[in-house]
């Protein structure tokens, strides 16, 4: 008798969901991660209970007919890319069509969505990854995700959830990388009803950076120097040596408009301003990175915020060169500067 059995559908996408759904905050990006691939330009986050209870995401993107509505649900669907060279140039911020079903898999979904060709929308209910309801409905053109109970059926996971102010400071976290990521968009976070982050969307990181950390900081702040003619573009702004911080927490990267975590970035920031700061202090960055999608692979993990560069060197002495420059600029010569926080 055979032992090995390939495992239904269910079982495998709660499996998935391990990675892809670690808590309220992964259902966030992975659902505004979305909404931006839909080409949406307002987008409105409701969480309650730090997103335990209830998250609910409403774009004003392209929407889904009847049929994608369902199929979104499943394994391995996406519209984002069709066969494996695809991988070489992706423009998306998804891309491994596992998100919704790993979601599914561990909460009550429900899904409203109309595109504008259609007179009628669809809605889709899923709970624990079983459709319930796939039926047309009256909402407007756009995309709005409801996500109840998580992890109601995984008690195991549910009981490794922080308290619910915890769970809500890294929604409020991720929803403000996000606004820098893209400040083409706005982006609005309702917590308990209460207003938490509003973002303009006028496509300037400068009021993006206001809309999250008030006045005084952008006041500290200069934008990065970078030759236009290279091939990585650098760009975004740093704070100067003297509002230097205690750890690395201002220190943030966005490459392709993708948030990101990269070791070797944190360093060449860092060695920019190593003749500026004392041992200890850490800057304030907010650095972009543009260059051609078929030089960075994101695809090492399902969070989608490790990457690789097909040069790391290269990447490397661009971003330490633009610091370095647009410190000479702004402060004059190499000096160590004492910090004020």
């Amino acid at each position: 008798m055979s032992r090995i059995k390939i495992l239904d559908a269910i079982t495998a996408n709660s499996i998935a969901a391990g990675e892809v759904v670690e808590r309220p905050a992964s259902v966030v990006k992975e659902l505004c991660e979305n909404a931006l691939d839909a080409g949406a330009d307002v987008i409105t986050v409701l969480i309650k209970n730090g997103g335990i209870r209830s998250i609910q995401v409403t774009d004003n993107g392209s929407g889904m007919d009847y049929a994608d509505a369902a199929n979104a649900f499943k394994a391995h669907a996406t519209s984002k890319l069709h066969i494996i060279t695809d991988l070489e140039d992706l423009t998306t911020m998804g891309f491994r069509g596992e998100a919704l079903a790993s979601i599914s898999a561990v909460s009550r979904v429900t899904l409203k969505t109309r595109t504008e060709a259609e007179d009628d929308g669809t809605l889709v209910k899923i709970e624990g990854g079983e459709l319930i309801r796939h039926e047309p409905c009256g909402t407007p053109v756009g995309t709005t995700v409801i996500v109840e109970n998580l992890f109601y059926n995984t008690p195991a996971r549910y009981k490794f959830l922080k308290k619910d102010s915890t769970e809500a400071g890294r929604i409020t976290d991720m929803i403000q990388r996000l606004i820098l990521a893209r400040p083409d968009v706005s982006f609005r976070l309702i917590n308990n009803d209460q207003q938490v982050l509003h973002s303009p969307g006028n496509n300037d990181l400068a009021s993006a950076i206001y809309s999250i950390y008030n006045k005084k900081i952008t006041g500290e702040l200069v934008p990065i120097q970078s030759d236009p003619h290279q091939t990585v573009q650098v760009s975004g702004y740093i704070g100067l040596p003297e509002f230097a911080r205690k750890s690395r927490q201002m220190e943030l990267f966005f490459v392709n408009d993708r948030i990101v975590q990269s070791a070797m970035l944190r360093t060449a920031v860092e060695e920019g301003f190593r003749s500026y700061l004392m041992k200890g202090r850490f800057p304030i960055a907010f650095v972009k990175i543009k260059l051609a999608s078929n030089l960075v692979d994101v695809n090492v993990h399902p969070q989608k915020t490790e990457i690789r560069f097909w040069n790391d060197g290269d990447v490397f002495r661009a971003v330490r060169n633009s610091i370095a420059a647009t410190l000479a600029e702004a402060v004059g010569p190499t000096v160590v500067f004492p910090s004020r926080n």
